[in-house]
């Protein structure tokens, strides 16, 4: 299995763009995988200089409804004109980032109902093929992330909390060893694994993710006791290894880095694993 970051908020070089959001490029034996499409056309771009042809990609996936995984969406139906993509039945819901200081829709654009014959609802558990396992309903609600306080629905003329119903989480396994990806983790990290765990019956072996452990909106990071306490969870699991991004936050990053070692690593955009 080959992974390359499409996509992220740091580059490992000047020649490729980095914007806010997320988008990797997943080779199996049997699949050519787009999990996300960060905020803009940048992923397409970022594909083409290192030599990724998008055209040929046979299925997609998107993690969750914000414009930060979402945004180059269309970009990607427009130039492959093939793949389904798999997202959570309530992807079209009105999405929201709420502050003190600004109201903002943060959702799927409404320019993709156009594109509904390409798109697979999915919920719960659904098994794809030998490689391939998505799912959501997310069971346990440990150490869950303050930075989720500002993302929001629209019901009606409210704004409550996002449930995040809309997320969802991939299970790749090629030749014995398995991939978690998940997008931004807002159901919690630990839960997701727990979940994966439930699945699979074991841990898995690597894990994508960013661990929302900061909130861009406000510049804040989580507080280190809970990043800590995340962490620690991450290293009971012995056996497991981590490639986190742009929503785990620069602190966040080096207080896990203490507590895990070179089991965690940074998926800068151009970086390329081979699992």
């Amino acid at each position: 299995m080959k992974i390359t970051t499409l996509l992220e908020n740091k580059t490992t070089c000047d020649a490729l763009r980095c914007e806010h959001g997320l988008s990797l490029y997943i080779e199996t034996e049997k699949h050519n995988i787009l999990f996300d499409s960060g905020a803009s056309d940048a992923f397409w771009e970022n594909a083409r200089a290192l030599g990724i042809d998008l055209a040929q990609v046979d299925i997609a996936f998107l993690s969750h409804a914000h414009n930060d995984h979402c945004g180059g969406l269309l970009t990607f139906l427009r130039g492959n004109r093939t793949a389904k993509v798999y997202l959570q039945k309530e992807a079209f819901g009105d999405y929201y980032v709420v502050t003190p200081t600004k109201c903002a829709f943060i959702g799927l654009d409404p320019k993709l109902h156009e594109y509904a014959d390409r798109f697979v609802m999915a919920e719960g558990v659904t098994k794809l093929d030998e490689e391939l396992t998505l799912f959501s309903g997310i069971r346990t609600h440990e150490l869950l992330s303050e930075a989720n306080a500002t993302l929001r629905e629209k019901v009606g003329g409210d704004y409550p909390r996002d449930t995040f119903r809309h997320e969802q989480d991939l299970l790749v396994t090629e030749h014995g060893k398995t991939v978690l990806f998940a997008g931004c983790a807002h159901s919690g990290i630990v839960n997701i694994i727990n979940r994966a765990e439930d699945i699979l019956g074991r841990a898995p072996d690597y894990v994508f993710a960013g661990f929302h452990l900061y909130n861009p909106s406000l510049g804040q990071s989580e507080p280190r006791a809970l990043v800590d306490a995340v962490g620690e969870r991450l290293r009971a699991r012995k056996a497991t290894r981590y490639v986190t991004g742009h929503c785990t936050g620069d602190d966040a990053y080096a207080w896990l880095h203490e507590t895990l070692g070179d089991r965690l690593a940074y998926m800068a955009t151009g970086t390329t694993f081979t699992i």
